[in-house]
């Protein structure tokens, strides 16, 4: 239910989405769905009811789906949100992007259970390069996932556990957050959130 935008001289100093106020089988108000089919959809066991953003296209094995929040502009910054995979025979799971200039430059840190590891990349043109990767196997059902980026500093912790840690200056500006999946990973989200870090 709660959606807090605090915004300082245009920039997007912190924000929280849970979807609770958003429409179920329409888009999220403020995202922007890039690639892929992102809808808001009821979940009863969702963290907090009774809205999640779900992705429910399956697309094609090459194809990253990025849904990204307009109005963001974060350079520093803590982005964490709860995510559940649904379905994929290809690919599952997802994770978040951030510093985006666009759907096909930024980077993103995802879960995948069909491969039970966890690894954050750099997507540059469309083209996408590994950073870190860690094993990861875990039950499935809801999960968070968060990252902090200060510099050129990426730390990424997935249920409450810090298991990346890299170094990467490819995109130094701020950008935008969203999120994400790949291929035919059908995954659902809830209490997304973003602030600036120092």
């Amino acid at each position: 239910m709660l959606r807090v935008l605090v915004v300082t001289l245009g920039v997007v100093a912190g924000a929280s989405w849970s979807f609770d106020a958003d429409k179920p089988g329409e888009a999220a108000k403020g995202f922007t769905a890039e690639v892929g089919e992102w809808k808001v959809e009821a979940d009863a066991e969702a963290p907090s009811k009774p809205h999640v953003l779900a992705q429910r296209a399956k697309s094609a094995g090459p194809v990253f789906n990025v849904a990204l929040a307009a109005e963001s502009k974060l350079k520093d910054l803590e982005v964490s949100v709860k995510l559940k995979a649904v379905a994929g025979e290809t690919d599952q799971g997802g994770g978040v992007v951030w510093r985006a200039k666009d759907a096909k430059n930024y980077y993103v840190a995802r879960h995948n259970p069909l491969e039970d590891n966890f690894r954050v990349y750099k997507v540059v043109g469309g083209k996408r390069t590994q950073l870190g990767s860690a094993d990861v196997d875990v039950p499935g059902g809801w999960h968070d996932l968060k990252v902090v980026m200060v510099g050129d500093k990426i730390e990424c912790s997935f249920d409450g556990k810090k298991h990346l840690e890299v170094k990467d200056g490819t995109f130094a500006e701020a950008g935008k957050v969203g999120l994400w999946t790949k291929a035919d990973a059908q995954t659902r989200f809830d209490d997304f959130a973003a602030k600036a870090k120092e």
